[in-house]
C-alpha cells in the first residue's frame, strides 16, 4: 500500500525574538536568535562548544553583536557545530524534509554505485536499486544495469564529478547504457525526475532448503514508520512460512524512525517476556534528561495514516526461534539500521556480511522557531518561514550501555559488492554475491568460495540527501517508552 507523508514527531524550538514591527518576514537576526537559542538547549554537545555557553546571551549587545557577525542563520549554525559531529544540518524547508522523512521526494528513481574499471580510466555506475513506479522503473531500468554516460557524455576519471554535477542533477537526463565490459554501447534512455513515493518493504523471500532450513530474507530499505503495517505483514509471510535462520537486507537502509527500528527488532526477538527487557535507550544532553527513554520489545505496533493520524493497533507478528541474524550491510547502512545491530546483540548472535556500516549512533530531532509550544508542536512554528535545524541530540544504547560503533560496525564476513559490478544479479537472487555469502555460511561454506571478482575501485561523487543516515522520533515514542 502505497502511503504519504506521516509527520513525524518533532520536537521543537524557540526564538524569543520578535519580528521588526510591520514586517511579515523574520529578521535575520530573529532566525539567528532562534538558531542559537535552540541549540543551546538541545544540542548533544552543547557543554563542549564554548560559543553554545549558558552565559553567552547574558549581555545583550554583545550577544547580538555576535550573531549579527554572521551572514546567515546557516552560517551560524555551521560555526556552532562539534568537530565530531558528522550529521547535523540546518534545514531551509522543513515542509519538504518532513516529506523525504517517509521516501517522498523528486527523483529519478534509482540508487547507483560509482566504480572504476580496474586499472583504466573508465568510470561507470550500476544499478543497485529502483524505486517502483517511478521514472527509471517506468521505462525499464533494473538492479545491474550499467551506465557509462549521461546525456552522451562518457565518465572518465577525469570528468565523472562535473558530469555528476552539471548532468545528472538536472530535471532530465538521458542515460547511455552499456553491456557488462563496460565500454560497448547498448541503448539510451531518457527520464525526468517526479515525485517518487518509495515503499522501504522491498522483497519478501522463503528459501525452503538451505542445508535443511527454511531461511527468510527481506530487503529493508528504510525505517518509515508510515509503513509499519507493511512491515508488519512482510513478517506475518515469515512466520507463516515457518523460517528457521533470518537474513536482514539493510544495504541501502540509511536509518529513520527510532520507533520503527524498536517495532522491527520485536518481530526477530521473539522470547517472552519481551516488554520487560530494554531493546535500546535515548541519552540526551543534561537539559532534557527527562526526555532520556528505554525502548523496550513490543508485543503492539502503531498504525498511522497518510496524514500521520492513528489508526489502529496490531499484534506485531513476532518470530520465534531465531537465534541468529544475518544483517546484509555496507557502507550506506547507518542510524536505526545500526541500531538494530547494536540493540540484539546482547540477544541473539547477529553476523554482518558485506562491508562496514557508517558508524552514526546518535539520533536528531527537528528545531522548529516555535516560541509558544515549549519546543514541541510544528503547527506553532512561525509561519514567516519554514527555516528549521537537524541537529544530533541523543546518543543510542543498547541494554548492556554500549554504543561504542562511531566508526562503523565492521563486517564478519567481508564481501565488496561493488567488485562484481558487471554481474550484479537481482535481489533475492541466490547467486547474488552478497546474499550468497550468508546463505553458503548457512551451509557451512567458506566465503572463501567466493570468487571471480573484479579489480575495480569504489568511488564517490554521487550526491545523498542529508536525510539518508537519519534517524528520528515518531509521534508516540515518548508516551510509548516512559
Amino acid at each position: 500500500m502505497r502511503k504519504a507523508l506521516l509527520a513525524a514527531i518533532v520536537l521543537a524550538f524557540v526564538s524569543c525574538s520578535k519580528d521588526e514591527p510591520g514586517t511579515d518576514v523574520p529578521t535575520t537576526s530573529s532566525v539567528k536568535d532562534f538558531t542559537w537559542k535552540a541549540m543551546n538547549s538541545w544540542y548533544n554537545w552543547q557543554e563542549s562548544v564554548p560559543n553554545l555557553a549558558d552565559s553567552k546571551d547574558d549581555n545583550v549587545n554583545s550577544y547580538n553583536n555576535y550573531l549579527n557577525s554572521f551572514s546567515t542563520p546557516q552560517a551560524l549554525f555551521e560555526s556552532l557545530k562539534h568537530p565530531d559531529d558528522d550529521f547535523s544540518w540546518f534545514i531551509e524547508d522543513y515542509v519538504a524534509q518532513q516529506q523525504q522523512f517517509q521516501g517522498i521526494s523528486k527523483s529519478f528513481g534509482f540508487r547507483p554505485s560509482l566504480v572504476r574499471v580496474g586499472t583504466t580510466d573508465f568510470v561507470v555506475m550500476y544499478i543497485q536499486y529502483v524505486s517502483e513506479n517511478s521514472p527509471a522503473d517506468k521505462a525499464g531500468f533494473k538492479r545491474g544495469d550499467i551506465i557509462n554516460g549521461i546525456n552522451d557524455k562518457v565518465m572518465t576519471t577525469a570528468n565523472y564529478k562535473s558530469i555528476l554535477d552539471n548532468d545528472y542533477s538536472q530535471e532530465t537526463a538521458k542515460f547511455n547504457f552499456v553491456e557488462n565490459d563496460g565500454t560497448t554501447a547498448k541503448e539510451n534512455k531518457s527520464i525526468t525526475k517526479e515525485v517518487v513515493s518509495d515503499n522501504p518493504v522491498h522483497l519478501v523471500k522463503t528459501f525452503d532448503n538451505i542445508n535443511g532450513k527454511k531461511v527468510g530474507y527481506l530487503v529493508y530499505n528504510g525505517f518509515r514508520s508510515s509503513y509499519n503495517d507493511e512491515l508488519n505483514t512482510a513478517f506475518a509471510d515469515l512466520k507463516s512460512a515457518g523460517i528457521q535462520e533470518l537474513i536482514l537486507d539493510l544495504r541501502i537502509n540509511g536509518g529513520g524512525s527510532v520507533l520503527t527500528s524498536a517495532y522491527l527488532a520485536s518481530m526477530i526477538h521473539g522470547e517472552e517476556p519481551s516488554e520487560k527487557e530494554v531493546f535500546a535507550e535515548l541519552r540526551y544532553n543534561s537539559k532534557h534528561t527527562d526526555r532520556n527513554a528505554r525502548a523496550p520489545f513490543f508485543d503492539r505496533l502503531n498504525v498511522y495514516d497518510s496524514q500521520g493520524n492513528k489508526t489502529g493497533e496490531q499484534n506485531i507478528n513476532r518470530l520465534t526461534g531465531i537465534t541468529k541474524l544475518y544483517v546484509l550491510a555496507s557502507g550506506s547502512t547507518a542510524s536505526a539500521s545500526e541500531m538494530i545491530i547494536n540493540g540484539l546483540r546482547p540477544f541473539i548472535d547477529v553476523v554482518i556480511v558485506g562491508t562496514k556500516t557508517t558508524g552514526k549512533n546518535e539520533g536528531s530531532i527537528t528545531l522548529y522557531d516555535s516560541p509558544s509550544s515549549d519546543f514541541t508542536d510544528v503547527n506553532s512554528a512561525n509561519s514567516a518561514h519554514k527555516n528549521a535545524m537537524q541537529p544530533i541530540v541523543f546518543q543510542i544504547y543498547n541494554n548492556l550501555g554500549q554504543s561504542d560503533y562511531n566508526e562503523g560496525f565492521e563486517p564478519n564476513i567481508k564481501i565488496e559488492e561493488f567488485r562484481s559490478w558487471n554481474n550484479i544479479l537481482p535481489f533475492g537472487d541466490e547467486n547474488e554475491v552478497v546474499l550468497k555469502a550468508a546463505l553458503d555460511n548457512i551451509r557451512g561454506i567458506s566465503t572463501r568460495s567466493v570468487n571471480n571478482l573484479t579489480d575495480a575501485v569504489e568511488l564517490s561523487g554521487i550526491k545523498k540527501n542529508r536525510f539518508d543516515t537519519e534517524m528520528y522520533i515518531d509521534h508516540d515514542f515518548i508516551s510509548l517508552t516512559k
